[in-house]
């Protein structure tokens, strides 16, 4: 067992540390990390790269812990011609609640007409990206928050970020899309085919 002391690393660190470690063909990982988010974004990092993932306390937090699970040659095949048969990707990276400037309620209106009306793009809509102050709208309570809920339902990835989370103290009100780190959010825009920036 391969093992991570990542407390007090700001995000990304306990996610890169852990990538760094999983590249060098570790199958068994055990990382010790000190706060909510971290613990989502390592857990999730390794379950994306086929570990079977458990999670423990541990001393001053949380210790993730990730068993590299075997990967047979017809699954890999069956996911590659599935990455080839996919559709365009837009990602909408929102890094405010509101839209513009001038009259702040007039901007939350647009942001809310906005997340409404982005249904329309239909398949093409591949993501949602929430930084910064824009994490506000996934919280309990927030305006937008029913349509947030119905395009992640529909199969849009809604990624919020955990660092702004945090900062906020929101990290327990967020009622949609998964708590994110800014490797996850720097690799959605690279694979992106458009990304439309608010």
């Amino acid at each position: 067992m391969k093992e991570l002391d990542c407390r007090g690393l700001a995000c990304p660190g306990p996610v890169l540390k852990t990538k760094e470690l999983a590249d060098t063909g570790a199958h068994e990982i055990s990382v010790l990390v000190d706060n909510e988010a971290a613990k989502e974004n390592v857990s999730r990092f390794m379950t994306n790269q086929g570990f079977d993932v458990t999670i423990e306390a541990g001393s001053g937090g949380f210790i993730v812990i990730g068993v590299k699970k075997e990967e047979c040659e017809t699954c890999r095949i069956m996911s590659d011609a599935e990455l080839g048969a996919e559709a365009k990707k837009i990602t909408v990276m929102i890094t405010t609640d509101r839209i513009g400037f001038g009259d702040d309620e007039l901007g939350l209106k647009l942001m809310v007409n906005f997340l409404a009306t982005l249904k329309e793009m239909g398949k093409d809509l591949w993501s949602l990206i929430f930084v910064n102050n824009g994490v506000k709208l996934t919280i309990e309570g927030a305006k937008p928050l029913s349509s947030i809920q119905e395009l992640e339902r529909s199969g849009v990835r809604v990624m919020v970020c955990g660092t702004c989370l945090n900062h906020f103290d929101l990290l327990d009100k967020k009622q949609a899309g998964e708590t994110t780190n800014m490797l996850d959010i720097v690799t959605s825009l690279q694979v992106s085919d458009k990304v439309i920036n608010l």
